[in-house]
């Protein structure tokens, strides 16, 4: 999967789903996906929050990316502070966002991946991670092929991927390859936002400043399906 900055559940659903997690570091940053951004409720509304770049040619890979020079850090602290200040567990989950946005890395593959397992170690997931780049493949590949690839490459059997990734991949190519397919469906998971009509899938901070840690942990262990 792609690094997504402080993404939603189920991204965190699907890591605790699987034995080993890769996440991409080598293949190239789209600027109207979802690495470097997100949602928030603010105000009652879902906003978007994201980390500014430092200008760089589209053609380079994410870990060739930077965080703007200008990247005030307090700026985004106090946003976020200012949307949950009053949300149940405001006090405890705001110190692992406010370390995590402090970091001082200035990579942004290297500063998301700390994000996401800094998230991860918070909620006890144990799951390996590993870099894309770390895996011995020809990485000039693309799409299907690369994933089939970094499989082979780590002895996997089975291969999950999100929902959405449906369309991306054909179930006889995998299976040619020894490779069972699956997708990750997350069930519904709504909770109490302040007074306001409930807003699905934002960013997890969302979900961890409105719930508690158990109820988390036993969402994100066993509230999905794999599909075939």
């Amino acid at each position: 999967m792609q690094p997504y900055f402080f993404p939603y559940i189920g991204y965190f659903q699907l890591i605790e789903s699987v034995d080993l997690f890769i996440v991409y570091d080598n293949i190239k940053y789209t600027k109207k996906g979802w690495i470097n951004r997100n949602r928030m409720l603010q105000n009652c509304k879902d906003v978007m929050f994201s980390l500014p770049l430092k200008s760089g040619s589209d053609s380079l890979d994410i870990r060739d990316r930077e965080l703007a020079p200008d990247f005030k850090r307090d700026k985004l602290l106090n946003q976020i502070r200012g949307a949950y200040r009053r949300a149940p567990y405001f006090e405890q989950i705001f110190p692992l966002i406010e370390e995590i946005i402090c970091n001082d890395e200035r990579n942004l593959f290297k500063f998301i991946f700390n994000s996401i397992a800094s998230v991860c170690d918070h909620l006890g997931i144990e799951t390996e991670i590993r870099v894309s780049s770390d895996i011995p493949i020809d990485h000039g590949l693309k799409s299907q092929e690369k994933v089939l690839a970094i499989c082979n490459a780590v002895g996997a059997n089975t291969y999950v991927n999100a929902i959405g990734g449906m369309e991306l991949y054909s179930k006889s190519e995998f299976q040619g390859r020894g490779i069972e397919l699956r997708f990750i469906k997350s069930n519904a998971f709504e909770y109490t936002q302040f007074k306001n009509e409930f807003i699905p899938w934002l960013s997890i901070i969302d979900v961890l400043m409105f719930n508690a840690p158990d109820i988390i942990s036993d969402y994100i262990k066993s509230d999905y399906e794999l599909i075939y």
